[in-house]
């Protein structure tokens, strides 16, 4: 879906996102109140300017506009790949974008992500995986890495993980595998505006993602790990 037309479903009430360079940022208005929005558009791969943007989009927020909810839509092909961008240190303009979203939590703003488009690797780990919540449209693709990609890392064959991945969502690409995993808490089919209230009102207060996952079956031993690691005696 072009951003645009996401936008006017998102929010009838009225915003002033506007376009720079593939990065989307603005204000809009959800039940009278106002909303911080930045983004990406046009299946951008994220370099170190656009990270860099959003990033102090989330600090001004933090400074300017304490308590303000932050909804990041996301349409990403994941970190640009570029010799220049390698150089700069991409992993940390990366990192330092995920840390700004953590501070932004911590500071008492709920932050919700949107997949509305395409969400890939490091572009989706460092912005829809690192809000409260994160939501995706039906027609949304995310994947972190390929099946392709996946067989020449693991040195597993492309077969095999073709055969895991039907049964297996953790190795699958798509929205419905990572709503069963719990990375995405739920598909908006419809009523863009209503469903985006609903999350509003319902604040994410802590990160249940591993609870999710093991009562849609998607994750059926991330919740049991953590559990028995938070026991202090076994932690020790």
């Amino acid at each position: 879906m072009e951003w645009r037309t996401l936008t006017e479903l998102l929010f009838p009430e009225g915003h002033s996102i506007s376009e720079e360079g593939s990065f989307l940022s603005g204000e809009a208005t959800v039940n009278g109140s106002a909303v911080r929005v930045i983004g990406t558009t046009d299946h951008v791969a994220i370099g170190v300017e656009i990270a860099m943007a959003q990033a102090h989009a989330i600090l001004e927020t933090i400074q300017n506009a304490p308590g303000q909810p932050i909804v990041i839509l996301i349409d990403t092909q994941g970190q640009r790949l570029r010799h220049r961008d390698e150089m700069l240190g991409i992993n940390g303009y990366m990192a330092h974008l995920g840390k700004c979203i953590d501070l932004a939590r911590r500071s008492g703003h709920q932050v919700i992500g949107l997949v509305y488009d395409q969400a890939l690797s490091g572009g989706f780990i460092t912005s829809g995986l690192m809000a409260d919540s994160c939501y995706a449209l039906p027609d949304a693709t995310i994947r972190v890495m390929g099946l392709p990609a996946m067989a020449r890392i693991t040195k597993v064959a492309e077969e095999r993980l073709t055969s895991l991945a039907k049964d297996n969502p953790v190795f699958a690409p798509g929205v419905e595998n990572y709503y069963r995993m719990g990375g995405v808490h739920e598909i908006w089919s419809e009523n863009l505006a209503a469903a985006l209230k609903g999350a509003l009102n319902s604040p994410t207060k802590e990160d249940n993602r591993h609870q999710i996952g093991d009562r849609r079956g998607g994750r059926k031993l991330a919740a049991s790990v953590i559990e028995y690691y938070a026991n202090d005696d076994n932690a020790q």
